[in-house]
């Protein structure tokens, strides 16, 4: 009897725990999980300030969620996600945004402008500030160098003397 009543009450806890959730989009002080990521998971909170999640996907040396203070900019967030691989498109860097009555906005903007947001006049220039739950979007194409080149032309010449060992095998009789 005691064993149906704890294994209810467990049920009943974990239960109640799901459905008491809340928005965690903002946060005050930190959760902290140390400097370690956790999953794709990485927390650069401030315990002294309002944190809110963000999230870098493209091509990042770590792309995932992060939780980061209120003050961080678009060129802090690259920068926590250990900067731009070299196939990534500059040009192109986007931040998606969930309105609330509006829709969904794409917010468009270069790198050149994060480099040199204070040399270029203003109406020629537009850095968004992020705000919680944005998505910053690293686009690029994938480039092939020399090694990749040779590894793919080394497979190739590998299944053909392959296939033509095969077939001198097959017919030395």
């Amino acid at each position: 009897m005691l064993r149906k009543v704890s294994l209810l009450f467990f049920f009943v806890f974990i239960f109640a725990s799901q459905i008491s959730a809340q928005d965690d989009s903002y946060q005050l002080g930190s959760t902290n999980l140390g400097s370690r990521p956790q999953g794709g998971f990485f927390d650069y909170s401030d315990p002294k300030t309002v944190n809110f999640t963000v999230s870098v996907w493209g091509y990042v040396k770590y792309p995932g969620r992060y939780l980061v203070p209120i003050s961080t900019s678009v060129s802090d967030l690259l920068s926590y996600a250990g900067g731009p691989n070299t196939d990534a498109e500059l040009d192109d860097l986007r931040i998606f945004r969930k309105g609330d009555d509006k829709g969904d906005n794409l917010i468009k903007f270069t790198y050149e402008d994060l480099l040199w947001k204070d040399n270029i006049e203003f109406s020629k220039r537009f850095v968004p500030d992020l705000q919680a739950n944005d998505i910053l979007m690293v686009p690029g194409t994938q480039r092939y160098f020399f090694r990749d080149w040779l590894s793919i032309f080394l497979s190739f010449l590998s299944a053909i003397s392959t296939v033509v060992i095969l077939i001198l095998n097959l017919t030395k009789d």
